[in-house]
C-alpha cells in the first residue's frame, strides 16, 4: 500500500508546495545583503520536536493520574530544556548578516557556484547553520565564530541561457537539540549570465579568411590540428604547443603564431542554415557557435562573430572570448 500511494498523492502535493514557494518568494524584496531579525526568521517544531511534545503530554497525564512527584519533576525539567532549546535555536539565526557575491557566468546545464558570506557581531559562536537553494535539498553547513564570519558555496543549475535571476535561497538551523527548525527565505537581487551549452561533438571550424594587412592566401579550412608548426622555443605559451604532434613525434613543437594571426575566422549564424527553422534550431545554432568559440580560443585563432545585424570584430584572448559568449547568451 505504501508503494502504491506516493505516485498519485505526492505529485499534487509537490505542485502545491512549488506554487506556495513561488508566491512567497514573489513577495520578498530582492537584495544581495540581508540581516535576519524577528520579522524574517521563522520557527516550527521538527518531527522529533512533535514527538517530544507528545511524550511530555503523556508524562504529565501519568503524573497527575498516579500522583508521581518525580514524574512532575521529570516532565517540567524536559519542558524547560525544550523552551531553552527553542530560544537558543531562534537566536542562532537572529542577528546574522548574509551577503552574496555575484557569481561568475556559466554554461546552461552546468553548476554555477554562488558564494555567501555570513557575518556575526555576537560574542558567542553560532553552530550548525545550513544554506541551500530553496526546494533543492542540497545543503552546505558551517559554523560562525564569535564576532567572526564564514563562507558558504552552493550550486545552482540554470537550464536556460540568458541573463537569469538567481533562485531564492534558504538558511536554517536545528541547533542545539534538533527539536525545532528555524529558517529564513532570501531572494537575491544578483543575476547570472548563462552561456549556451556548447555542442558536445561539433564539426570542424568553418573556413578562414586573410586578415586585413596579412599576406594574401587562399581561403582554407581551420582544423583542430593547425598546420603551421615550428620547433618549440623557450617561453612559448603552453596553449600553442601541439600536444597531438608531440605524442606522435616525441618532440615539442609549437604553432606558428605569425601564421595564425595572418588569417581571420568568422563565425556567422547564417552559415548554419542547414538546421531546420524554429526556436529549437536557434538554440542548436547558438550551441554550435559556442563550441566553435571555445575551439577557436583553444587554437589561439583570431575569430569574429556575426549574429544577424550584430558583429564582433575578430580578436583573441579571454576578454574577446567572454564578449562572444555574452553575445551568444543574450541573442
Amino acid at each position: 500500500m505504501s508503494a502504491a500511494l506516493p505516485h498519485p498523492l505526492l505529485h499534487p502535493l509537490r505542485h502545491v508546495r512549488a506554487h506556495i514557494h513561488r508566491f512567497w518568494t514573489s513577495r520578498l524584496q530582492p537584495t544581495d545583503s540581508t540581516t535576519l531579525t524577528q520579522r524574517n526568521v521563522y520557527i516550527l517544531p521538527t518531527r522529533p520536536g512533535w514527538m517530544l511534545c507528545v511524550t511530555l503530554l503523556v508524562l504529565l497525564i501519568a503524573s497527575i493520574n498516579y500522583q508521581l512527584n518525580l514524574g512532575y519533576v521529570l516532565t517540567f525539567l524536559l519542558a524547560g530544556c525544550a523552551v531553552v532549546g527553542m530560544h537558543v535555536c531562534h537566536g542562532t539565526l537572529r542577528g546574522l548578516t548574509l551577503h552574496l557575491t555575484p557569481p561568475e557566468p556559466g554554461f546552461a546545464g552546468s553548476a554555477a557556484i554562488v558564494t555567501v558570506h555570513l557575518h556575526s557581531l555576537r560574542k558567542t559562536a553560532r553552530y550548525g547553520i545550513g544554506l541551500a537553494v530553496l526546494g533543492s535539498g542540497q545543503w552546505s553547513w558551517t559554523d560562525v565564530a564569535p564576532q567572526g564570519s564564514a563562507k558558504l558555496q552552493i550550486a545552482c543549475h540554470p537550464q536556460q541561457r540568458g541573463l537569469q535571476p538567481l533562485p531564492a535561497l534558504t538558511a536554517e538551523t536545528h541547533f542545539p537539540l534538533g527539536s525545532f527548525r528555524v529558517w529564513t527565505v532570501w531572494r537575491p537581487a544578483a543575476q547570472l549570465l548563462v552561456y549556451p551549452a556548447p555542442e558536445t561533438q561539433p564539426p570542424q571550424l568553418p573556413t578562414t579568411e586573410p586578415s586585413v594587412g596579412g599576406a594574401p592566401s587562399a581561403r582554407r579550412h581551420s582544423t583542430k590540428e593547425f598546420d603551421g608548426l615550428r620547433a618549440y622555443r623557450r617561453g612559448d605559451p603552453l596553449k600553442t604547443v601541439a600536444w597531438k604532434k608531440v605524442a606522435k613525434a616525441g618532440q615539442l613543437v609549437s604553432r606558428d603564431t605569425q601564421q595564425v594571426q595572418s588569417v581571420e575566422l568568422w563565425l556567422d549564424i547564417h552559415q548554419l542554415g542547414h538546421f531546420a527553422s524554429g526556436t529549437a534550431s536557434l538554440e542548436h545554432k547558438l550551441s554550435r557557435l559556442c563550441a566553435w568559440v571555445l575551439a577557436a580560443d583553444r587554437l589561439n585563432l583570431r575569430y569574429g562573430l556575426r549574429l544577424g545585424s550584430m558583429e564582433i570584430a575578430p580578436g583573441s584572448g579571454e576578454a574577446h572570448q567572454r564578449a562572444c559568449l555574452s553575445a551568444l547568451a543574450l541573442y
